[in-house]
């Protein structure tokens, strides 16, 4: 048994932040932030907005697209980094909103790579047998972990959230996951704090994302290239197969890269990002569903998803969709 994605959804709040209010918050401009990032606007929740809520609205699509409701799922994953509790979960928060029940739901964390590592949990649990039908969701409110007084973050990154739902098939979905991480890059890119360390920094809102560009871009690039291929030779796949590259949205210029590895044209890459920044672990299925929903990406085309994070982690899943 294999799975394969049936559908797909997203949901972005309704405030915009703009380079031009940038440039009235932090010393930057326009010209500046879109040569180095590809950015030109992010949506941001506004006061009394969730996590929870994008996360809820990109679920909602994406049953609606498959013409299914919450009764018929046996799994709800969530990845983020931002969730609205400690406990209980994401999933189980989402389940309640969406009005289902009985069945197993539960979140995890892996920075920007979180929801390759939800696929990948996902895939294997209906592989196994375990359940049919799974919703994998990446949503995140990564606003409210900014610094913005600090220009070198505070250009990156919007909120949004991305969903997907997997289901048992007879033909493969998944024809190659691979995902990785290294603990000797934790002090790259970070949150400083949280329960059991620092809690007074994170109750009073003293602390930020934290990142060394110039060190973080470096890596990402060499290790991204480096997924792309493991992942594609594990299938037996070359580049020149793939129908579209769809990418986490993190930096205009790494997913150059990446695409100039694969002698991959840029008219075959999935980009965002001008419009929605980096959104952590929401911007793959996000970036999905914009291409699915445009009539970009059809049914039958191969398609390479990979991302890279925090920790650092990363991952790419190549899929027949």
């Amino acid at each position: 048994m294999y799975s394969r994605i049936v559908s797909t959804g997203h949901f972005v709040p309704e405030r915009i932040l703009t380079n031009r209010d940038l440039e009235r918050m932090v010393n930057t401009s326009d010209e500046w932030i879109q040569s180095r990032t590809g950015i030109r606007e992010r949506h941001i929740v506004s006061d009394g907005e969730t996590n929870l809520d994008l996360c809820e609205q990109a679920a909602r699509r994406a049953l609606e697209a498959a013409d299914l409701t919450p009764g018929d799922l046996d799994l709800i994953l969530v990845a983020t980094t931002t969730p609205n509790q400690v406990f209980p979960n994401m999933g189980v928060l989402l389940q309640e909103r969406l009005g289902g029940h009985g069945y197993a739901c539960f979140s995890l964390e892996a920075a920007c790579t979180g929801f390759i590592y939800a696929l990948s949990v996902a895939n294997s649990m209906i592989q196994t047998g375990q359940i049919r039908r799974a919703l994998v969701v990446g949503g995140e409110t990564l606003s409210r972990i900014t610094d913005y007084t600090d220009r070198s973050t505070c250009i990156l990154f919007g909120d949004g959230a991305g969903a997907v739902i997997l289901e048992a098939s007879p033909d493969a979905g998944f024809l190659s996951v691979r995902i990785h991480a290294d603990g000797m890059h934790k002090d790259l890119l970070y949150f400083p704090s949280g329960i059991s360390q620092g809690f007074d920094r994170l109750r009073d809102k003293r602390d930020f994302i934290q990142m060394r560009g110039n060190e973080v871009f470096r890596v990402a690039v060499n290790t991204l290239c480096q997924i792309a291929q493991e992942t594609l030779d594990a299938a037996g796949v070359g580049p020149d197969e793939l129908s579209w590259l769809v990418p986490h949205q993190a930096n205009l210029r790494i997913i150059e890269a990446i695409a100039r590895k694969l002698a991959l044209p840029m008219e075959r890459v999935v980009l965002t990002i001008g419009e929605h920044g980096n959104t952590s672990t929401a911007s793959i299925p996000m970036a999905l569903d914009v291409a699915v929903r445009d009539g970009r990406i059809q049914r039958g085309q191969l398609l390479l998803f990979e991302a890279f994070g925090g920790g650092f982690t990363w991952g790419s899943a190549l899929v027949r969709f």
